[in-house]
């Protein structure tokens, strides 16, 4: 038989343990409905101190601009999940309250009851902790700023020097607002993107734009700031404002506001304005001259960005071309040179155009891209019209009304680089309608001086001088696709050569036409522009114009055929011209105005300066021009005293341009009852044969007088100041150019002491001039106004080839707008009425001969070098 063993194991351990847990689980059972009744009232304390805790970060974050605590948000995110998951059970306990039996003891589904009582016990433990953990002396803090974000940014190939004043702007505590202006595209932008870590101010950048700018900029600065969260939308701007001053003053902060379009309230937004005490900094671009005066007026701290120098312009077009393209040929670097030249130093333009010829690698290619540039037919590159046009296009489309935009597109008639006269401009403008209508010339010539202004101040023309602007190449491009993508028609031919006039397969779609500065000798074909509003043929060869030329231009307004030094005769034909308004034939070589011009019935600008071949113009034919507001004669080869009785039955005639030859004639014209009534802008005294002397008192009572010249005056030995013009009957208070050329006997020009607002001072050859105020012809009353008032709005001041020129003034002038002084030629002329506090706050240049500078006798020491560094040799 097989072993038997026998094994004694003991049940009372195991007997036990199963009692014990037999015990715990039924206690899950037992217990179920208190712990749920104790869970329902545990609950409510969480709930009641997650509002309360909201209510306090509430407060906090929208009012006290804080941050909440990251254990706050911990205990709030805790306690949401732990109320949520209470919530769920209380939700499923009447099913298990309903399996209970034996008083609570039992179940009838034992193992769904204890697992259900365990999560019942476990979370009302979670709750009684989260109560105990929910108490908190501070919700929310002072959130840090965060840094600030680096842009991609372009090369700033030769901004530097514009870096260079914006960082010394930066560093100046007495410059809290900072303005960058210039053209679109010259690089504003660009100077915004300074990442130099020594500064210690939180950096904001932020866009304005056209629609809603104060919104839009205070969201980016919310963003960042730390601002920026659900509820921020939803505020109102006042809101917004008061949020964002909270944060920034307390802090000091450089924002960086770029691209605005009109003044900006920085209080509106909620920005603390920059003091020296917060330190704090504004800088802003804008394409607005205005715009920048009005946030910055004091304009040493506004920073102009002007196109590049040609150096910098080429090294920017090189880095876009590369230079594997330039060195493909060696022609090609040369043709590069050129191409730059074209578009003027523009840093868009050389990036986009320096894209677009980067794929060229022959001299064929570069020179047809130099061709198209040079007919202003940039837009066959690639990005032209998809990315520089529209750019630019927005200081176009944000100008004030059709009227100011069409004026703007009537600028890109005239050709490249061509220095705009800002009264021949206004004066074209008028003549095509394009103005308000007004009851009299000078209130239209206003308006159009007005929109001058308004369009340099956005940079769409560059002002020259006071009497001329410029349109951009660029600029000009852009103006001419915009024409040619509207309605309005214009068919530019400028300087490129032609030889004949042109042809076009749709002449009835031409509004303007300008065919200037070619090399056109005859119009033998003629043009049906039914249209054609404005024709330019300035500056050709024009010899020939047959009769029917202008037989089918029924709208034409204004024709401009000046400057055409072999044009003798007029076609008879010029009669068909039924809607002409402005006729320009100055420093033509006609010698006769046809009869046939009585047709011009509308007929208001008539010019005919430099004319000095003109000997033949009908009787009644200036008369017969009833609506004629300007004539301009200066230099006419026929004499004024023929027309002036013609002139006098012009009921509208206001603005005239006039030669006198002999002191007879000007005493004779002064006769005239109209005489007084014309606006002379320019009077010129030529020859003056008859006279050794003149009395200014004719000229003196002239209304309005802006310009004076006497040239080829010989005998003129002197000019007579009447005691009635020293007292103030009469005195040429709008005069502001005079010139003397080639007067050979005169001593002096002491009269010019009347003329209280001279612009300019022109004297030419006048070899026996001695002095410029003779202070022996004046009286005491007299001297004392001079030493105050004596060229005190004297902006240029030009003398040449003047032998026995001794002085100028004996007493130092303040000159507090002089620009200019050129001096040539005066070997004799030692001293100039400066010292040191002449033209103070000027920048003044002062041209002349090396040798004659060194022996200029000063004042004192402190004057010769206050004006040390005026002196440019050689600049005439």
């Amino acid at each position: 038989m097989g072993n038997i063993f026998s094994i004694s194991l003991s049940l009372d351990p195991i007997i036990t343990r199963f009692s014990d847990c037999a015990t715990g689980r039924a206690s899950y059972i037992c217990n179920l409905e208190d712990n749920l009744h104790a869970l329902q009232a545990e609950v409510a304390g969480p709930k009641e101190l997650r509002s309360d805790l909201m209510s306090r970060v509430r407060i906090a974050e929208d009012e006290q601009q804080l941050k909440r605590l990251n254990q706050v948000e911990g205990w709030l995110s805790r306690a949401e999940t732990l109320i949520n998951d209470a919530d769920q059970l209380i939700v499923q306990s009447p099913q298990h309250v309903e399996n209970l039996c034996m008083g609570g003891c039992c179940s009838t589904h034992p193992r769904s009851s204890i697992k259900f009582g365990k999560k019942i016990a476990k979370k009302l433990q979670e709750v009684k902790d989260q109560k105990e953990n929910g108490d908190f002396s501070e919700v929310a803090s002072k959130p840090p700023l965060p840094p600030a974000t680096e842009r991609p940014s372009q090369p700033t190939v030769g901004l530097e020097s514009n870096f260079n004043k914006v960082w010394s702007c930066l560093q100046t505590e007495q410059v809290g607002i900072i303005g960058i202006y210039g053209l679109g595209g010259v690089g504003k932008t660009t100077l915004l993107n300074f990442h130099d870590t020594t500064h210690d101010y939180h950096v904001i950048w932020a866009v304005a734009s056209q629609d809603r700018p104060i919104e839009r900029v205070q969201d980016q600065i919310a963003e960042r700031i730390g601002l920026s969260n659900e509820g921020w939308k939803s505020k109102s701007l006042d809101e917004k404002a008061e949020g964002i001053f909270k944060v920034l003053c307390k802090r000091k902060f450089a924002l960086l506001l770029d691209d605005i379009w009109e003044w900006f309230d920085l209080t509106r937004v909620g920005v603390p304005l920059p003091t020296q005490e917060n330190g704090s900094k504004v800088i802003f671009t804008t394409r607005r001259l205005d715009v920048c005066c009005q946030m910055q007026p004091n304009m040493d701290n506004n920073i102009r960005v002007q196109c590049l120098p040609p150096g910098e312009a080429f090294k920017l077009f090189e880095e876009k071309v590369g230079s594997e393209t330039l060195q493909m040929h060696p022609d090609i670097c040369k043709l590069a040179e050129a191409v730059v030249e074209e578009r003027a130093g523009l840093p868009l333009a050389r990036i986009t155009i320096g894209r677009a010829m980067a794929s060229k690698k022959t001299p064929h290619e570069w020179e047809y891209a130099i061709e198209v540039l040079r007919q202003s037919t940039a837009s066959v590159f690639p990005g032209v019209v998809k990315e520089m046009f529209p750019k630019l296009k927005f200081s176009y489309d944000y100008l004030t009304s059709e009227r100011v935009k069409s004026c703007f597109l009537y600028c890109s008639l005239y050709p490249e680089d061509y220095s705009i006269p800002k009264e021949e401009l206004v004066d074209c403008w008028i003549g095509e309608g394009l103005l308000d209508k007004h009851t009299n010339l000078s209130s239209a010539r206003n308006q159009g001086l007005f929109i001058i202004g308004s369009l340099i101040y956005v940079g769409l023309l560059e002002k020259e001088g006071n009497l001329f602007v410029k349109m951009h190449n660029v600029i000009r491009d852009m103006t001419l696709w915009i024409a040619g993508e509207s309605e309005k028609k214009f068919f530019v031919k400028s300087g490129v050569q032609l030889k004949e006039q042109p042809k076009a397969k749709k002449w009835e779609e031409v509004t303007r036409m300008l065919l200037m500065e070619n090399q056109i000798e005859n119009l033998t074909e003629i043009l049906e522009c039914p249209n054609l509003q404005t024709l330019f043929l300035r500056s050709n060869h024009l010899k020939v114009i047959i009769n029917d030329f202008f037989n089918f231009m029924p709208m034409l307004r204004v024709l401009d055929l000046s400057r055409n030094m072999n044009l003798e005769e007029l076609p008879v034909g010029i009669a068909k011209l039924v809607s002409l308004e402005h006729l320009n034939l100055s420093r033509t070589r006609i010698k006769k105005l046809p009869v046939e011009l009585k047709a011009l019935a509308k007929l208001k600008y008539l010019k005919l300066e430099k004319t000095s071949r003109l000997s033949m113009i009908p009787q009644q034919l200036i008369s017969s021009f009833s609506k004629l507001q300007v004539l301009k004669m200066v230099g006419c080869g026929y004499r004024c005293s023929l027309v002036l009785e013609e002139m006098e039955h012009l009921k509208y005639l206001n603005v005239v341009t006039i030669t006198f030859r002999s002191a007879s004639e000007l005493e004779k014209a002064s006769r005239f009852n109209k005489f007084l009534s014309f606006t002379f802008e320019y009077v010129s005294l030529e020859d003056f044969m008859d006279s050794r002397s003149l009395n200014m008192l004719a000229l003196a009572n002239v209304p309005h007088l802006q310009s004076l010249s006497f040239s080829f005056c010989m005998y003129l030995e002197e000019v007579k100041i009447e005691s009635n013009i020293i007292e103030g009957v009469g005195r040429f208070h709008s005069l502001q150019f005079v010139s003397l050329c080639y007067c050979t006997r005169l001593k002096d020009v002491s009269w010019i002491i009347f003329a209280p607002n001279l612009l300019g001072l022109f004297i030419i050859s006048c070899q026996g001039l001695e002095e410029i105020i003779d202070e022996e012809k004046l009286d005491e009353v007299t001297k004392s106004k001079a030493d105050g008032n004596l060229f005190s709005k004297l902006e240029v001041f030009y003398l040449k080839d003047l032998p026995e020129m001794k002085t100028i003034y004996r007493h130092a002038l303040p000159f507090p707008q002089l620009e200019e002084i050129k001096i040539l030629e005066c070997p004799v002329l030692k001293k100039l009425p400066l010292n040191s506090n002449s033209a103070k706050g000027q920048r003044l240049v002062i041209g002349g001969e090396e040798g004659w500078w060194k022996d200029v006798e000063w004042e004192d020491e402190s004057s010769r070098i206050a004006f040390l560094s005026s002196f440019k040799p050689g600049l005439f």
